[in-house]
C-alpha cells in the first residue's frame, strides 16, 4: 500500500497535474525530475511535450513502451510467449463475458422490479453474491495464467529485460515523483509488471490519472453503458497492483455511464461494494495520505442507492 498518492481525472482538456505535483513534491524543497510512464499511449509514447509545457519542471519519460519493443527485437522467444499469453487472456475474457451476461440479465431484472422489498431484496443479495463469485473466479483464473507464464518463461531473469530494468532503476532513483498517464490499460498494466516498475520505485510520492489510476486499484473494472461495439456489462479484467485501498476508479464516467439510471447505478455500486466507486472526470482529484481519501469539490462517487454524491459526503 502506498502512503502518498494523488489520482486525477483525464488530463487532456483540464490539466491539473502541476498543482498535484506541487502538493506532493514542492519544487522548492524537492527539485528532482518527475518520472512519467506514457506506455498506455503505445506508439505515441514520446509525444509528451504538452505535458512538459504544463508542469514546467524537469521530466524523465521512462519510455516503457519503447523498452519492451527493444526487448522483443532481441528476444523473439519471449515475444512469441507473450503473444500466446495475450491470446489466452482474450479467450478467457470472452468466456467470462459469456457467463457474465446471464448474471447481469437476471440482476437487472431484479433491480428494476418493484414490489415487496422483503421478497425482492434477498433475491438481489443472493444474485449479487453469485456475481461476486464469478468476478473473483475470473480474477483468480487470470492470475493463474500470469503465474504459469512467469514460472515457465521467467521474464525477469532474461538478459534483455534485466538490461532495461537496470536503466529504469537508475532513472527512478533520481525522480522526485512517479506519474502514470492513461491510455490502453492492458498495455500499461502488463508492461509495468514486466519491469516491476512500481516495485523498483517503492513507497514514494505517486500521481496517476485515467488508466494509470485504474492500474493502482485492486481490480481493473472495464465499463461502458453504450459501447460502439461489444458488451454493455461492466466487467473485471484482472487484478491491478492493489496499491490503493477500497477503490474502483471510473475515468470518463460521464461519457461512459448512464448516471441518470439510478437502478443501474445502484447495481454497479453494490456489485463492487465496499470499494468506493469514484467518477474520475476532468477536474476530479482524489488524495490518499496513507490513512484516508479526500477529494476536491466536484469529485463524485456512486452511492449504493444509485445516486451521485460528493466523495466524503
Amino acid at each position: 500500500m502506498l502512503s502518498s498518492v494523488i489520482l486525477l481525472g483525464p488530463q487532456r482538456h483540464v490539466p491539473i497535474v502541476r498543482a498535484a505535483a506541487e502538493t506532493l513534491v514542492p519544487v522548492a524543497s524537492n527539485p528532482g525530475p518527475l518520472a512519467i510512464v506514457t506506455a498506455g499511449w503505445e506508439e505515441r509514447e514520446p509525444e509528451d511535450q504538452e505535458f512538459r509545457d504544463h508542469v514546467q519542471r524537469p521530466v524523465i519519460n521512462l519510455e516503457i513502451w519503447a523498452r519492451v519493443e527493444r526487448i522483443f527485437e532481441r528476444d523473439q522467444e519471449l515475444l512469441e510467449a507473450m503473444r500466446r499469453r495475450h491470446a489466452t487472456l482474450r479467450s478467457v475474457q470472452e468466456l467470462y463475458r459469456l457467463r457474465l451476461q446471464g448474471h447481469m440479465d437476471a440482476l437487472r431484472e431484479l433491480f428494476r422490479r418493484t414490489g415487496d422489498d422483503a421478497l425482492l431484496e434477498p433475491e438481489r443479495h443472493d444474485a449479487l453474491v453469485m456475481l461476486h463469485g464469478l468476478d473473483s473466479q475470473h480474477v483468480a483464473r487470470v492470475a493463474q495464467i500470469h503465474h504459469e507464464f512467469e514460472a515457465r518463461w521467467r521474464p525477469h531473469e532474461r538478459a534483455a529485460v534485466q538490461r532495461e530494468k537496470r536503466e529504469l532503476k537508475k532513472l527512478l532513483a533520481d525522480a522526485s515523483c512517479l506519474l502514470l498517464a492513461g491510455g490502453h490499460i492492458a498495455v500499461l498494466l502488463h508492461r509495468l509488471r514486466l519491469f516491476d516498475v512500481l516495485g523498483l520505485y517503492g513507497d514514494r510520492p505517486l500521481i496517476a490519472w485515467s488508466a494509470g489510476a485504474m492500474a493502482l486499484c485492486e481490480r481493473i473494472v472495464l465499463f461502458h453503458d453504450a459501447p460502439p461495439q461489444g458488451s454493455a456489462n461492466a466487467e473485471v479484467m484482472e487484478a491491478g497492483f492493489a496499491l490503493v485501498p477500497d477503490l474502483v476508479v471510473l475515468p470518463h464516467s460521464k461519457k461512459r455511464l448512464h448516471t441518470h439510471d439510478e437502478r443501474n447505478m445502484q447495481l454497479f455500486a453494490r456489485r463492487f461494494a465496499p470499494a468506493l466507486c469514484t467518477l474520475l472526470d476532468p477536474g476530479s482529484r482524489l488524495d490518499w495520505n496513507g490513512r484516508r481519501w479526500s477529494a476536491v469539490p466536484g469529485t463524485q462517487r456512486l452511492a449504493e442507492n444509485g445516486t451521485l454524491q460528493e466523495v466524503g459526503a
